[in-house]
């Protein structure tokens, strides 16, 4: 791990360079240095939506959250980008109409591999969605 983790405002300043991450309306709300636990919500917009009118998020968003999500909690124990190795998700239900609120958390820091699982919750509470992230993690 990093000897100090990256603060909220940088974390949110380095999410928000990405164009990508402004289309999908991230913001990270807060992390845990007791649980090594990054919370990133996506604001609910109709213009990512499955199909206009329906409210239901598309798959490939709650992927995209799955693993942005678990990047940037590594990035704040790191303190420099991971790139993806491998992610996993599995959809438990729709999430209509809702924000995506994901709990990320780091499971293992390696020296050249870290893990992180991730959960997908509805702004209810309700878990929509559960996934692991791999990532190299060697600077450089």
């Amino acid at each position: 791990m990093a000897s100090t983790p990256i603060d909220l405002d940088t974390l949110n300043e380095m999410l928000h360079d990405c164009p990508f991450h402004q289309v999908l309306g991230l913001n990270i709300e807060s992390t845990d240095d007791a649980t090594d636990t990054l919370v990133m919500r996506l604001h609910f917009d109709e213009r990512i939506s499955r199909a206009e009118g329906t409210g239901q998020h598309h798959g490939g968003v709650i992927a995209s959250l799955i693993d942005i999500a678990g990047d940037f909690a590594l990035i704040w124990q790191l303190g420099h980008g991971v790139p993806t190795i491998n992610f996993r998700t599995d959809y438990l239900r729709p999430g209509i109409n809702t924000d995506l609120i994901a709990h990320a958390r780091v499971r293992k820091i390696g020296r050249t591999v870290s893990v992180c699982d991730i959960d997908v919750y509805s702004e209810e509470g309700k878990l929509l969605a559960i996934g692991r992230g791999t990532y190299a993690t060697a600077a450089g």
